[in-house]
């Protein structure tokens, strides 16, 4: 289910923008596509872990993808009734990337929270959960732009059929009463959810390192074509091939993280793999050439991808179950609103200036990775399962014992 649910939204979110440029040729109608399939993402947060918390991440994931399966069935139709370029197409095609990217992070809400209660079961295995997670969210990321760019070869209808089968089967595959809450409706809201991260403070650690870390990953991304480009002049096909090589390290490295993390523990994985993506970062910065900023660039990527299992993994064992869709919605907000804020930057900064901009993020990276594990070791009775105490037969407790 989870499977089918990432690769419906990946190829939806690659594909529209394209599908855009396709049907009308602007650039600026393809970036205004973009805009508004993110857009209302941002915005479903603000009510998405409230419907989880009161009717349950099994039911909301369902009928997200139920919604989804019928939007697109109905978009699809629409465009093969119209003709294939004019200004009609072009706003049907927007209006759905709109409320398919408000409907992709409504089922992403249910889905971590069903992933986080998988995991809360499995006790200090919880970080294998969220390595499957994080891979099968990976490898849509991988094979949604291949997947739409090749559907879209042969028609929008195919593209939307696609898609819709995904989230027909994303839904179909899943039970309505997976995730209930198991208790009494309780107030949610975003408020709810910020009150939850200022009371847990390893949590509030933990948000505010990977903001930091997100800060420079985003600055890494919006740089990268200005870099191959204008910095190493190679061809735009070099930019593609950069992310190829990032996604399939990535990859490996989520597979990697979960048997390290069974022999090392969650908090010492963490530490050593955010010390490794900030000394990538300001090597990045100062690549003398493509190959070794190719190389820089894999790793910091490798490393997010490890540091993504350790955020979902400390997340689920954090977050109370009563309020986990609002408080998770709010984690996910503060952890995000870096990447408009990179665009930002690089948008301000010169070319000439971006490998600067890149070493001061890459140091704010780490002073601010520093300060979240230091803080999440000294809150390690809050993540950490307990162990079962060993009983031993046949002996009598001592007066102290009995006592305590």
């Amino acid at each position: 289910m989870r499977a089918a649910d990432a690769l419906a939204g990946a190829t939806a979110t690659y594909a529209l923008p394209l599908l855009v440029l396709v049907t009308t040729g602007s650039t600026a109608l393809t970036g205004l596509a973009f805009l508004l399939d993110w857009s209302p993402r941002l915005a479903a947060f603000a009510f998405a872990g409230s419907l989880v918390d009161r009717w349950g991440a099994g039911r909301v994931f369902q009928m997200s993808n139920l919604i989804r399966t019928v939007l697109v069935a109905l978009t699809g139709a629409v465009l093969l009734a119209l003709p294939s370029t004019g200004p009609t197409t072009t706003g049907v095609v927007l209006a759905f990337g709109a409320v398919s990217g408000l409907l992709t992070e409504v089922s992403f809400v249910s889905v971590e929270t069903l992933g986080a209660e998988a995991g809360r079961r499995l006790g200090h295995a919880a970080h294998r959960v969220q390595a499957v997670q994080t891979g099968i969210d990976q490898g849509a990321m991988l094979v949604g732009p291949l997947l739409g760019g090749l559907l879209l070869l042969l028609g929008p209808t195919v593209l939307m059929a696609t898609i819709a089968m995904l989230a027909l089967t994303a839904a179909a595959t899943t039970s309505a009463d997976g995730g209930a809450t198991g208790h009494a409706p309780v107030p949610s809201s975003l408020l709810t959810g910020w009150t939850t991260v200022r009371r847990t403070p390893a949590l509030a650690w933990l948000v505010g390192g990977l903001a930091a870390s997100n800060l420079a990953t985003g600055v890494l991304q919006a740089a990268a074509p200005i870099m191959v480009i204008h910095h190493f002049h190679h061809s735009a096909l070099a930019v593609s091939s950069v992310w190829s090589a990032a996604a399939v390290a990535s990859l490996i490295a989520v597979w990697a993280s979960r048997r390290t993390i069974d022999r090392f523990g969650v908090w010492a994985v963490g530490a050593v793999t955010a010390s490794v993506s900030t000394t990538a970062c300001v090597a990045t910065a100062l690549a003398p050439d493509f190959t070794a900023y190719i190389v820089m660039v894999t790793v910091v990527m490798a490393s997010e991808g490890a540091i993504t299992v350790i955020l979902r993994t400390l997340r689920s064992r954090l977050i109370p179950v009563r309020a986990f869709g609002s408080t998770l919605a709010v984690t996910i907000i503060l952890v995000v609103i870096p990447l408009p804020l990179a665009g930002a930057l690089i948008a301000a900064v010169p070319a000439a200036e971006i490998p600067h901009l890149l070493l001061a993020c890459a140091a704010v990276q780490g002073l601010a990775l520093s300060a979240c594990f230091a803080g999440l070791r000294r809150h390690r009775i809050a993540y950490e399962p307990l162990q079962q105490p060993v009983l031993t037969r046949n002996k009598e407790p001592s007066p102290a014992d009995a006592r305590r």
